[in-house]
């Protein structure tokens, strides 16, 4: 279950996810989300036939995780084991290492961690836990930036020669902003996206879920 966006590419992320994750776990899957796309979290969640666990592909906690989720998978007849979160957590630390690499960042480089954001105390938290992962996968000093909500603005974060991880599963609306306001000379990684590493975290959630489904 994903955000959803406007951007097809975009979600097109949910659904490669959830589609390898499927077959490195031989089971069915479906990517829906919450808004913006189809098919809906909700009509999912009302036409299930089979009990199935709802791996959440969502970075921090928040309105969504709170009381749309349980609310839309209380409409299934079936049995629903919905995971948390998907974030922080230390294999995406790992995929956005790579993802700075890929761009050209440097080793030791000081980095700015940056994320949607959320007017939500509970997301900062997950935020500031994020930072740190990525530190110590990083092996270097990361500051938070936000482009929404609390925290500090990537404007007032970011300085020359930094590099910059989004701390973003999907391309859309908040990494093509951050793109255009990115200093020059500042190496802006890619978004997650459908990383090794984040497959295996999904792989390992719907692991944990599924004895609570049977």
């Amino acid at each position: 279950m994903a955000h959803g966006t406007r951007k097809a590419e975009g979600n097109e992320v949910a659904r490669r996810l959830t589609a390898a994750a499927g077959e490195r776990l031989g089971r069915p899957t479906v990517a829906s989300y919450v808004e913006l796309s189809e098919p809906l979290f909700a009509d999912v969640m009302t036409n299930a036939e089979h009990p199935a666990v709802v791996v959440p592909l969502l970075l921090s906690t928040g309105f969504h995780m709170r009381t749309d989720l349980p609310e839309q998978a209380a409409l299934a007849s079936v049995p629903v084991s919905l995971g948390r979160q998907l974030g922080p957590d230390p294999l995406l630390a790992r995929a956005q290492v790579e993802r700075l690499l890929e761009a050209g960042a440097r080793p030791g480089q000081r980095v700015v961690l940056v994320a949607a954001g959320s007017s939500e105390e509970s997301a900062t938290c997950d935020q500031m836990c994020a930072v740190a992962h990525l530190a110590r996968a990083w092996d270097g000093q990361v500051e938070l930036a936000t482009l929404s909500g609390h925290g500090e603005r990537p404007v007032d974060v970011i300085r020359p020669g930094d590099a910059v991880s989004p701390y973003l599963l999907s391309p859309g609306f908040f990494h093509d902003r951050l793109r255009r306001e990115a200093p020059d000379g500042v190496v802006v990684a890619d978004v997650m996206g459908a990383h090794e590493r984040v497959v295996d975290l999904v792989v390992q959630r719907a692991t944990q879920l599924a004895p609570a489904s049977r």
